[in-house]
């Protein structure tokens, strides 16, 4: 039987606005974070679960959330990232015959707070206006004031570090030990689908925490490196960038994603910065310069890289370009084994049409351990 949640619920802006709702399964509580939204049809537990939104209050732009469960297969991590759900209408049945359990279940025990019957169309365009925000949600409908004080607390997304608050905290390996290639990924927030990827081009991945030195990755003598994606503003990550700084300087093979895109440009000076509200959905398009097609992209994303300073640097090229803003998606070193991509060719949710950039990478690898 359908439950019906029926606790009065607030989602309350860092600039005074209030959108109403209820609590999902009456659970009580408050939850801080940027708020942002995802446009995805699909893929919200992979959403919910990717490192990359960790702090965020994510809205679900989809009408129905929770109509097909949830299963251990589409966890992107060790468990939910997102500080909050904000939602249209809460499915608390599904009729997937592989679900393993109802997303009300899954939220459960990864304790987190969902408020649904919001108008979210409203909801998005105020947020597309006016960009990406902090804001609350809770079911203390009756202590705005006080609410409004613990939101003025909450420190911004523009300068704040979460790298560390996800990463691994100690080495762990994923693939085939015996594979041919090995790879020293950098995890500021790395995906589980990424790994698989890599995993079935026969690569064997040793994942190091956020504040790894180079020389402790070289240690293992890998033939590539790969700068994940993440949360949060990339300019605080001082290690990944030296780090960066370090491998492009031996010019051993490099791919970086998200996150790992931001840092391989601020180690080749290019600044960075917030965007109004971001990339997130899972059919953003995308140009490659190189090849003048196009490509149906998953995108998760609240800073860029500045275009300008990339076109002025003698050592860049620009590779991928957004179609929508024309942000730069993706770069290459011209005289360097490295490249990078703003988006998700893992996707998970999303398209296959980046998937190349896997291959891209192996290439890059056998081209000098051939």
């Amino acid at each position: 039987m359908k439950y019906q949640s029926n606790r009065p619920a607030l989602i309350l802006l860092a600039d005074g606005t209030i959108f109403h709702g209820k609590s999902v399964g009456n659970k009580e509580g408050t939850s801080f974070g940027e708020v942002c939204f995802n446009t995805g049809m699909t893929g919200y537990q992979e959403i919910f679960t990717d490192p990359s939104y960790f702090g965020q209050l994510m809205v679900t732009t989809n009408a129905h959330i929770g109509n097909y469960g949830a299963t251990d297969e589409e966890t992107e991590s060790d468990g939910v990232k997102i500080s909050g759900l904000i939602c249209r209408n809460f499915s608390y049945t599904y009729s997937r015959q592989g679900a393993q359990e109802s997303l009300q279940e899954f939220l459960n025990k990864n304790n987190l707070l969902a408020i649904s019957d919001v108008d979210t169309r409203a909801l998005v365009a105020y947020i597309r206006d006016n960009g990406a925000m902090n804001a609350v949600i809770s079911t203390e409908v009756d202590n705005i004031e006080v609410l409004k004080k613990e939101l003025s607390q909450v420190p911004s997304m523009n300068g704040l570090e979460l790298a560390s608050r996800v990463s691994t905290k100690e080495p762990y390996f994923f693939g085939e030990e015996n594979a041919p290639i090995k790879i020293a990924a950098l995890d500021i927030g790395i995906k589980r689908n990424i790994l698989r990827n890599l995993a079935k081009r026969g690569t064997y991945i040793k994942v190091f925490p956020f504040d790894t030195t180079y020389q402790e990755m070289k240690s293992w003598n890998p033939d590539g490196y790969f700068l994940s994606n993440g949360p949060g503003d990339p300019e605080p990550l001082e290690n990944a960038v030296q780090v960066a700084k370090d491998i492009i300087a031996d010019d051993n093979p490099l791919f970086g994603i998200c996150l790992g895109h931001q840092v391989i440009a601020l180690a080749n000076g290019i600044s960075t910065y917030k965007m109004h509200n971001g990339h997130r959905g899972i059919n953003h398009p995308i140009k490659n310069l190189l090849t003048g097609k196009g490509e149906v992209t998953s995108q998760n994303h609240g800073f860029a890289i500045n275009r300008e300073e990339t076109e002025a640097n003698a050592d860049l090229e620009i590779t991928h370009v957004h179609l929508n803003d024309h942000t730069v998606a993706g770069i290459r070193m011209k005289n360097k084994n490295c490249f990078s991509v703003q988006y998700h060719p893992e996707a998970s949710p999303g398209p296959n049409d980046a998937t190349y950039l896997f291959d891209q990478f192996i290439d890059n690898i056998k081209s000098v351990t051939a």
